[in-house]
Order: C-alpha cells, then structure tokens, then sequence
C-alpha cells in the first residue's frame, strides 16, 4: 500500500514560495512523485481541475481569495481530502475550516515533517474502505458509500464531506456509544484534545439534516459522559 500511497497526487497551494519548496522537498523525501504547487487561489484551482489531485494543502490567506473560499468551490465537486495551512491557531479558525469541509488543520510556523506525515495519515485511510459493504440501509436510510450519497426516504441529504464520513462511521457502527476521542482518531484522523467544540458543530449540524426534530433526536443520540450512538432501527 505504501507505494500505491506514493504514487498519489499533491496539490500545494500557498503564496509563499519558501513554504512551497519546503513542502515539496520534504514530501519528495518521503518518496512522493507527484507534487504540484500554486501560490494564487486561482491557479490552485485551475490545477485542482487539471490535475484531479488526491490530497491539497492549502493556505487560508491567498493573495486573490482566502483559502476558505477555494475549499468551498472545490467541496461543490469534490471530497478529496484538505489540510488547511494558516498562521491562524484560534478555535474558530479552525472551527470554520471544519465546518467548511476542512479535513486537518495545521497552523504555522509548523514541522514539514509532520505535515509529511499527516498527508500519508489522510492518504491512507482515504484508500481503505471502511468496509467491503457498499451499500448500507436501515429504517429510512440508504447509504451508498460508492456515491458517497446518503438517501432519507428516496430523497438524497445534502452532507457536507464531515457530516459524510461522520454519519457514514456512526453507520457501520449501529447502536453503539462513540465516544468523542473515537471520532476523532476514527474520522478526524486527530488526537481528541481542542476538538470538542468541533465535534458538536457536526453533530449539531448532522442532526439538522436527518432528524425531523433536530433538538429531539430520535438517531443520534448523547449519551451524557460517554459520547454519541446512532440509534439504528424501524421506523
């Protein structure tokens, strides 16, 4: 697997030129062969339509538009994992960037190395299958892990990437208590600690697409201390 991984494509985009070669030397290093890098918003996505790359770094503050901005129009059409690059390290930064459709967060000035790491971390789950099932349905949910489509009553949810891989986990795991340091090792791919506020947005936004009552959950339930369990049964 780890040279299929290598084989993956990177798109860099930040409008730092020493920051861009730092990157791309350490991720050659790591014995990735193909990096592409861009320092403007633009071309970034110019690339990202080119290239169709597996993985994108990208820095929040770009000379024609903000990283956030580019993470959306790319979410229109894509889950390819992102890891957010940003000299920003307060909470809501990087609670927006989740909320965005944001897979990591990394602030600098930060360690190439780790960065080099966390993209083989992203590339990695991304390339095992939860599970060989493909298809998942219960009550009135259908789930189509190879669309990457979650149905409610024949009528397609409109889920953002996380809320995706956050219902798709808790889907493969009916009725059992997940608690939040698993959600965020199993689905963030993080350690637990500063995510707390993060993993109740998704929550909370989750509940507002499939539940008829949001504040009334009847699938995703709290269980005080322990964490959250997907209430799987006929509706």
């Amino acid at each position: 697997m780890e040279n299929l991984i290598k084989e993956k494509k990177i798109l860099i985009i930040d409008d730092e030129e020493d920051i861009l070669k730092l990157l791309s030397t350490v991720l050659a290093k790591e014995g990735f062969k193909n990096i592409y890098t861009a320092e403007t918003g633009e071309t970034g996505l110019d690339l990202f339509n080119s290239v169709k790359p597996d993985i994108i770094l990208l820095d929040i503050m770009l000379p024609d538009k903000a990283g956030y901005e580019v993470c959306k129009k790319i979410r229109q059409t894509s889950m390819v994992p992102i890891l957010f690059l940003s000299a920003r390290s307060e909470e809501m930064d990087r609670i927006l960037g989740f909320a965005l459709g944001g897979d990591d967060y990394v602030t600098k000035p930060f360690s190439p190395k780790e960065v080099a790491y966390r993209v083989k971390a992203h590339l990695r789950r991304n390339s095992i299958d939860f599970n060989e099932e493909k298809n998942l349905s219960f009550g009135s949910f259908e789930i189509n892990e190879e669309k990457l489509e979650v149905k409610k009553n024949g009528k397609i949810l409109d889920l953002k990437p996380k809320e995706l891989k956050l219902f798709l986990y808790m889907s493969k795991h009916p009725n059992q208590i997940i608690s939040k340091e698993k959600i965020c090792d199993e689905v963030w791919g993080e350690d637990y600690i500063g995510f707390d506020n993060t993993i109740m947005v998704h929550i909370r936004r989750l509940r507002e697409k499939i539940e008829a009552n949001p504040s009334k959950p009847k699938y995703i339930i709290n269980v005080k201390g322990l964490g959250y369990k997907l209430v799987v049964k006929d509706d």
